[in-house]
């Protein structure tokens, strides 16, 4: 079979470009309009795009006066989406610091259930002080234990999911019998962190447990992906580091067992659509022009752990901040934004530019033709299996894409022209887990 590209839209208010919120066509509410999701999400299945996906923090960021900073909780916004699509996958994210097992694997086992098999889970381990604080701890949670955390999460989680055989509902109306007790299996966990007893009271869903997605790059985030992620969402800026990341995703994977090919590995990219390259580059440029820099510097120096007074807009970064730094926060995205920084030779005022659209992600401006020969170009060079699209600007940069750059790579042969099977695992390719309890399960 022909490899065929993996495509999800990141959804993130108004657009990812911190500006995106002031141009006169966006709606500075849409963060609580349900019916501007359901747009988004009609939008996305119509360009049979795999997944949607939507990001989440246990937490208010702080500076309410930068941009929109209303979250609705991410699998309930997913379970109204699910009710107006029938094929696109619904991705969540949520933490395992500040979640337990029990609540959580529920939450998305019934996702599961409520989209027909169309649920996954963006597994984060949260990297700021003010979430922890919302939570009854003083300082963050170290990064390794954080990430040791997460694995025994996440192997909690998948025993809650598999504590109920496929066949446990038997319905037997004439013996009274609704279910077979022998066919459940408590996890009766008890490790370093948790504690659950189970069952779920859930029974197995349509894919047996959700899409198993991560976004970290740091060592403890690479090794955890290789062990658990069907999908990875990554941050690079050049061909080289892209493809220097699959490579090494790749091998670790196998090192853990695991078929390689089972592991997706997806890039963000932030698309400015035009007609003409001029026309792409001006809309990146009114937008820019939109930034306020005093709110700019304030979250650069949050993610880099500075003060914003040692960063001057029209300098480069300070001399200590080096790649080699280590922080307890997100580790993989302060080090691409100083590396970015320094490659560059990028003033402060040039970084918080570049940073504006998506954050360290790879920012792309061009004619429908020129974004899908990128996304080509990587996807054939070994650096993708597909792409995590991030529009600057919602909902036209999603309806731009699916309208004019969907098409030219479905008349390629490189992405699908309607969808060929029901659950998210049918379209990422990957297989409903086996459950150990009942012997196999449904492959």
């Amino acid at each position: 079979m022909t490899r065929k590209l993996h495509l999800n839209a990141f959804l993130s208010s108004v657009g990812h470009h911190e500006s995106a919120w002031r141009l006169p066509e966006s709606d500075p509410v849409a963060d609580t309009d349900i019916e501007y999701y359901k747009h988004l999400a009609r939008v996305a299945e119509r360009g049979k795009l795999d997944s949607l996906f939507l990001a989440d923090h246990p937490g208010l960021w702080g500076d309410i006066s930068r941009r929109p900073s209303a979250a609705l909780e991410p699998t309930l916004l997913l379970t109204v989406m699910a009710g107006v699509t029938e094929h696109i996958g619904l991705v969540a994210t949520a933490s395992t610091t500040y979640n337990e097992p029990y609540n959580l694997a529920r939450r998305f086992a019934s996702l599961d259930h409520i989209s027909g098999g169309r649920a996954g889970w963006n597994i984060v381990t949260t990297a700021t002080l003010h979430a922890a604080r919302n939570f009854g701890l003083d300082d963050l949670p170290q990064h390794r234990d954080r990430y040791a955390r997460a694995g025994e999460f996440v192997e909690v989680s998948r025993k809650l999911w598999d504590s109920w055989q496929d066949d446990a509902i038997l319905g037997d109306k004439e013996a009274g019998v609704w279910g077979d007790n022998n066919r459940l299996h408590p996890p009766a966990h008890e490790g370093k962190y948790y504690k659950v007893a189970g069952a779920l009271n859930v029974p197995r869903s349509p894919q047996g447990y959700p899409l198993l997605v991560q976004a970290g790059s740091s060592e403890d985030g690479r090794d955890f992906a290789a062990r658990h992620a069907d999908a990875v969402f990554t941050v690079q800026q050049t061909l080289d580091e892209a493809q220097a990341f699959y490579a090494d995703l790749k091998k670790r994977a196998a090192r853990f067992g695991r078929d390689p090919e089972t592991v997706k590995i997806l890039p963000g990219i932030v698309p400015s659509i035009g007609a003409t390259q001029a026309e792409a580059e001006e809309l990146d440029a009114r937008l820019e022009r939109l930034i306020k820099p005093e709110h700019a510097i304030r979250q650069l120096a949050n993610i880099l752990q500075v003060s914003p007074e040692e960063l001057s807009l029209d300098e480069e970064l300070p001399a200590a901040l080096t790649t080699e730094r280590h922080i307890e926060g997100g580790q993989g995205r302060y080090v691409l934004i100083v590396g970015m920084a320094r490659r560059e030779g990028l003033t402060v005022r040039q970084l918080i530019g570049r940073l504006g659209a998506g954050r360290g992600h790879r920012s792309f401006a061009g004619t429908p033709d020129q974004v899908a020969d990128a996304i080509q170009h990587w996807f054939e060079n070994d650096a993708a299996d597909g792409f995590n699209i991030m529009p600057p600007v919602l909902p036209s940069g999603l309806e731009s894409f699916v309208k004019h750059v969907v098409p030219i790579l479905q008349e390629r042969g490189l992405f699908r022209t309607e969808y060929t099977g029901q659950t998210l695992r049918d379209h990422y390719g990957v297989a409903r887990p086996a459950n150990p309890c009942d012997g196999g399960g449904v492959g």
